[in-house]
């Protein structure tokens, strides 16, 4: 239920675009193009079925497991949140 100027929909809207925006994050990630025979970060070979599966791979399970790993996702929309303006 949304109060004062916000419309009916406010919350069901901010939620909206927090989903949209993490598909347009992940989509950005996805890799294009052609994939490399060896891993770019540690030079193993990539299994012809992995390069079939994932086009553009670029890194061995291995690797991309660790960057998966290391990648943080907040999952805040703060677009037009007055508590964030307020910081």
């Amino acid at each position: 239920m949304a109060t004062g100027w916000a419309g009916d929909t406010a919350v069901q809207d901010q939620i909206d675009a927090t989903v949209e925006d993490a598909i347009k994050r992940a989509r950005s990630r996805l890799p294009s193009g052609p994939g490399l025979e060896h891993c770019e970060e540690c030079d193993a070979p990539i299994p012809e079925a992995r390069r079939k599966a994932v086009p553009g791979v670029r890194l061995c399970i291995a690797c991309q497991q660790a960057r998966d790993e290391d990648e943080a996702f907040s999952g805040y929309n703060r677009r037009g949140s007055k508590d964030s303006q307020l910081r």
